[in-house]
């Protein structure tokens, strides 16, 4: 009894298989066949996205570069402190940086020493939350932070200063 379900089930996938193989089967063209080259397809369409999110990473590094070899060339001089700590995300001269729509520093510019340094404070306690702030003001002491406040609100007579050299 055993021998003829055995024989059987050998029967039944010898016809199977010679159904699939007639059917032009997953691997050799047939209906399955076309669904996975469409997953071929999207990977490689995924990998063109992936290649043109690094080419815009060079773009955006490149960008930054030039960004800090001109420095202060077109504009006032700031401190390297300032450079280093702020302007990444608050632009070389205080104007604000944005990428695409996200707002990455608002505009610093125009604004009083009291009030950066209140705002510096303020992030550094913890009373406003910004993890980035806290993160770069966690080491400074209050006197860096009075020179930073007193930097940046010196901004708007340094751009009058430069304007009126020109």
């Amino acid at each position: 009894m055993k021998n003829i379900v055995v024989g059987v089930l050998t029967l039944l996938i010898l016809a199977t298989m010679g159904y699939v193989a007639s059917q032009g089967g997953a691997y050799n063209g047939g209906e399955h066949g076309k669904g996975i080259q469409d997953i071929g397809n999207k990977t490689a369409k995924v990998t063109k996205v992936v290649e043109e999110k690094s080419d815009r990473e060079k773009e955006q590094e490149e960008l930054k570069s030039i960004r800090e070899k001109a420095g202060n060339i077109g504009g006032f001089k700031v401190s390297d402190e300032y450079k280093s700590k702020c302007s990444s995300c608050h632009g070389v001269d205080g104007s604000g940086m944005q990428y695409g729509k996200k707002l990455m520093g608002p505009k610093l510019f125009g604004q009083s020493e009291e009030e950066i340094y209140q705002k510096l404070d303020d992030f550094k306690s913890g009373r406003r939350e910004n993890m980035i702030m806290k993160g770069l003001l966690i080491h400074l002491s209050q006197d860096d932070l009075k020179r930073l406040a007193k930097e940046i609100g010196e901004f708007p007579a340094r751009a009058k200063a430069l304007e009126d050299k020109d």
